[in-house]
C-alpha cells in the first residue's frame, strides 16, 4: 500500500508511547497499534484531527505517500 503511516516517527519525537497517546484520543490501543503498523486500511477525519491534535502535528507528519516501487524496495 502506497500510504505510509508514520506514526511511530511522531511518537518518539514527541516521547510519548502509544498508551499515552490512546488515553488523551480516546481510540483503543489495538486500533491505534493497528494503524502504527500500517495494517490499517482506512483512518477516520476525527482520529487523524485527534492524533494531531493529541501530538501538535499535521496530518503530512503522520501519513506519507510512496510510489508502489518506492515500498516494494523496503
Amino acid at each position: 500500500m502506497p500510504i505510509v503511516v508514520n506514526l511511530d516517527v511522531m511518537l518518539a519525537k514527541r516521547k510519548m508511547s502509544l498508551s499515552q497517546l490512546s488515553e488523551q484520543v480516546d481510540v483503543t490501543l489495538a486500533n491505534l497499534s493497528i494503524l502504527k503498523t500500517n495494517k490499517a486500511r482506512a483512518v477516520r477525519f476525527s482520529t487523524l484531527e485527534a492524533i494531531c491534535r493529541a501530538l501538535d502535528c499535521q496530518p503530512g507528519d503522520i501519513l506519507e505517500y510512496l510510489p508502489e516501487e518506492c515500498h516494494e524496495e523496503k
